[in-house]
């Protein structure tokens, strides 16, 4: 058996082949960044070995066409973090980069680790993470041309700034306008009209991708929308960043993915944990959300955070075992969305906000 390393790029593709059981290199192959490069590349291992695992450094869009076309062919495939090669380079004994020694270092890594990702062809969850990151990449657009047009309208007239997010408001926006409108048309006057135009574009849009979430939502996992803090934008993030919950073998796992599994720092008769930086960190933004409007309007998060603050814990420490037992929640929800009831879990402590 051999594991198949690949270093994408975006015009080229190099493959380099270890044997499974000696991490001994056997090949290597650079083809072109597209499907008749792939064909090559395909029918080249098949050349040097009939049982293989192709590993690929998950470079996003780089790395998804070569997915795609293996995982039609029936072919398995294991997605390697990029942040696991940094060490793999350091520790390796030969020094320098290069795309044929970055291809030797995603295979050894692949046979390194153990819960390493498999890829799969993208689901329902990616229509909604294509749709939510949209809409986040046009409220950005939309926030540049707030601040431009904001030092605009103080240089021509501090009193023509709305107050706050004002920005963001439609009547806001058309009120603007038609203030600009009376104004002689000097060409300050008209860049700040554009953009007005484009800022109400850009808000049209970002409320037109957000109604077309809400059912994709609901047809996924309606029962999130039942968590306290959780409406149709959060419950987009959390099904996007998550994806197939069933790669996740159960909930602690899920926890550890997103960053608000506690890690282990004990050292000799020493026992603690200290908060985990590392993870999702757009899951963990999400789960951040869902605790912090919990602490604010919902009663038994709040009773919840006081219980583990009476305990000894820190305020973060208490909110970060609240983001926990939101993602036992989640998970819970998402492996049986159609369940009418969640039982609690064993030892789980009796906070039914999620329930």
């Amino acid at each position: 058996m051999i594991v198949v390393g690949v270093d994408a790029h975006s015009q080229t593709h190099t493959a380099a082949a270890l044997d499974a059981l000696t991490a001994r290199f056997l090949a290597e192959q650079t083809v072109p960044a597209r499907e008749p490069g792939f064909e090559q590349l395909l029918a080249w291992a098949r050349g040097l070995d009939a049982e293989r695992v192709w590993a690929i450094e998950d470079c996003r869009n780089l790395s998804a066409g070569l997915e795609r076309f293996l995982l039609g062919r029936g072919e398995q495939v294991l997605r390697v973090p990029p942040k696991t090669m940094a060490g793999q380079r350091k520790s390796a004994r030969e020094f320098g980069k290069s795309d044929r020694i970055d291809a030797i270092a995603v295979a050894r890594v692949a046979l390194r680790e153990e819960r390493l990702q498999p890829a799969r062809l993208p689901g329902p969850q990616q229509k909604i993470k294509l749709l939510a990151e949209h809409r986040e990449h046009l409220l950005c657009e939309a926030t540049r041309h707030q601040r431009r047009l904001r030092w605009l309208l103080h240089e021509i007239d501090p009193d023509l700034q709305p107050n706050g997010r004002g920005l963001k408001v439609a009547s806001v926006l058309d009120r603007l306008a038609r203030q600009l409108a009376r104004r002689e048309q000097t060409l300050q006057i008209r860049i700040c009209r554009e953009l007005v135009r484009d800022i109400r574009a850009l808000m049209r849009r970002s409320e037109a991708l957000e109604a077309e979430l809400a059912p994709m939502v609901k047809a996924h996992a309606a029962r999130l929308l039942a968590i306290p803090g959780v409406a149709v934008l959060t419950a987009a993030k959390l099904i996007a960043e998550i994806g197939p919950v069933d790669r996740f073998q159960n909930d602690a796992q899920l926890a550890s993915y997103g960053g608000v599994a506690p890690l282990d720092a004990s050292s000799g008769r020493q026992r603690r944990h200290r908060l985990n930086r590392t993870g999702n960190r757009q899951l963990n933004c999400a789960l951040h959300r869902i605790a912090v409007t919990q602490a604010r309007i919902y009663a038994p998060a709040r009773e919840y955070l006081a219980r583990r603050s009476s305990e000894g814990k820190t305020t973060k420490e208490a909110m970060r075992a609240l983001k926990r037992f939101i993602a036992r929640r989640i998970f819970r929800i998402l492996m049986a969305p159609q369940s009418p009831t969640l039982r609690p879990l064993p030892g789980e402590a009796p906070l039914h906000c999620l329930t």
